[in-house]
């Protein structure tokens, strides 16, 4: 019946930041439009609960074709792909509001592990696939402990933390604790030991 609840609370409150956010999703829409060549929303093939892939949707703060360029998938504090509005945008994580639409749509949920790549997922061991379990989130407990600049099996193990040990408590604890870690901005980037990377070849 939790889980029932969740995804309720998901639908009603992706709802409402929608609506209460459409005159900022708006105004980013002109800034991006404005301020560089390209689509405003950036889609990207990430996946989902039980490895099915979805298109997660976000406000454009790179380049377009950035992934073809430079680091790819690696985005760094201060790369030369962002674009300024994009800088601004990422700075307060504006961006990630369309994932709300993915949320309404039933792809994500407001709280769980963050997506990744197909190329990512191909790396999990069978224990770390376990964080395929339930819906990835917009923001999650991996998120408000560290973000990117986590390494990256450490963000893992602190998603199969959460799904171990998921309440609606849980959830009510991960968002007051996102909303402090949206005012600081801290995590943002993978510096030098957080994030993925790429096996050797």
């Amino acid at each position: 019946m939790s889980r029932a609840v969740k995804r309720l609370l998901d639908i009603v409150l992706a709802s409402l930041l929608l609506l209460l956010a459409a005159p900022l999703l708006a105004a980013a829409a002109g800034a991006i439009k404005l301020g560089s060549r390209g689509p405003v929303i950036y889609r990207q093939r990430r996946v989902g609960r039980a490895g099915v892939d979805f298109d997660l949707l976000k406000l454009r703060t790179m380049v377009s074709g950035a992934e073809q360029m430079g680091a790819g998938l690696a985005v760094d504090e201060g790369d030369p792909r962002i674009t300024r509005v994009g800088a601004l945008l990422r700075r307060w994580s504006l961006d990630e509001l369309p994932n709300l639409v993915n949320v309404v749509k039933g792809d994500m949920s407001i709280v769980g592990p963050r997506p990744t790549v197909r190329s990512q997922v191909d790396q999990y061991t069978p224990r770390q696939r376990g964080r395929l379990a339930v819906p990835p989130g917009i923001t999650g407990w991996a998120q408000v402990s560290g973000r990117a600049a986590l390494p990256w099996h450490e963000r893992i193990e602190l998603d199969l933390w959460y799904i171990e040990h998921w309440s609606l408590r849980l959830d009510l604890r991960i968002l007051a604790r996102t909303a402090k870690l949206l005012l600081s901005g801290q995590g943002l980037y993978r510096g030098e030991t957080g994030g993925w990377r790429p096996p050797p070849e």
